[in-house]
């Protein structure tokens, strides 16, 4: 059974960027609240989104395309999405599916990003 949980980070005053740490799968069942919850974090002005997938198991496309949806829709709000990811895992996937130059990947979390809170992938309260 697939299952995605995110927490993600009140965006403070400083500027500093929201986090959202995506645990789980990213596949066709966990796609549509993920998509849900992304876009509501990027529904303002420039957006400043971290999302820290290294405990993220498996993309599938639909995962995929909910990382490409994100990034389409920072960019068209003048903002900025940086992607955590752990070894090699997002590098391959991005370099085999042709979008290897299309974000920017973090061995770690920025030094600006602020602490997370809890909330679940569905949209359920939280930060």
């Amino acid at each position: 059974m697939s299952e995605t949980t995110s927490r993600s980070t009140p965006r403070p005053a400083t500027g500093a960027a929201r986090v959202v740490t995506v645990r789980g799968e990213m596949d066709l069942l966990t796609a549509p609240a993920l998509r849900d919850r992304l876009d509501l974090l990027t529904a303002g002005p420039c957006p400043d989104l971290v999302l820290d997938l290294r405990a993220v198991s498996f993309i599938d496309c639909a995962g995929l395309g909910v990382l490409c949806r994100v990034r389409n829709r920072v960019l068209a709000r003048r903002g900025r999405l940086r992607l955590v990811g752990g070894g090699t895992f997002l590098r391959r996937l991005f370099r085999n599916t042709g979008v290897a130059g299309a974000f920017e990947v973090l061995p770690g979390l920025p030094a600006s990003a602020a602490d997370t809170v809890s909330a679940r992938a569905a949209g359920e309260a939280g930060g």
